[in-house]
């Protein structure tokens, strides 16, 4: 599942959304289809200015249903980032368009399994996360336990399942 999300995000060439030009420090490229598209604003005469739009906008057409263009909103690139929670990713301009960062996602137990005095969690979104410190829960997580992971500091994560103390975790997968 990841990986799609990662497809997703590193091929994706154009973000279909507004967004605060402050909190950009360098804007994306606009593929030059869409730069196309865009320039027809230009053209003066009317009949000549919907021509160009109705080539252009076949052409964008085109460009998406090859993906060789991907337009994506900013729910999708948030979905995106939900899903890449706690991955180490280089730096992908898409994620990083000034969308709000995740820093904690919420998540229901899909399994859990104790293995060496070690928790081991799938969530139901297909991440897997395992315990990476040696706390004990005073309940164990099971299918359809909901959880919390939040960014905590040096990269690490902290999962509180079902709201009890949080244990410190990675993800694997």
């Amino acid at each position: 599942m990841r990986f799609r999300y990662l497809l997703a995000a590193s091929a994706a060439l154009c973000l279909a959304t507004s967004v605060n030009a402050q909190s950009i420090q360098e804007p994306l490229s606009r593929p030059a289809v869409f730069g196309a598209l865009v320039q027809c604003r230009t053209i003066e005469n009317d009949a000549q200015r919907l021509a160009c739009y109705d080539t252009q906008v076949a052409q964008l057409d085109r460009a998406a249903n090859s993906n060789e263009i991907v337009i994506a909103d900013r729910e999708t690139v948030r979905e995106a980032k939900r899903g890449l929670f706690g991955f180490s990713l280089p730096t992908i301009k898409l994620l990083n368009n000034g969308s709000e960062e995740i820093d904690e996602i919420e998540g229901i137990v899909r399994s859990a399994s104790l293995i060496n005095g070690k928790w081991f969690v799938t969530l139901e979104d297909g991440g897997r996360w395992q315990q990476v410190d040696t706390r004990n829960l005073s309940r164990y997580p099971k299918r359809g336990t909901p959880v919390k992971i939040r960014k905590a500091a040096l990269g690490s994560f902290f999962a509180n399942f079902d709201d009890q103390r949080g244990i410190k975790m990675k993800r694997v997968e």
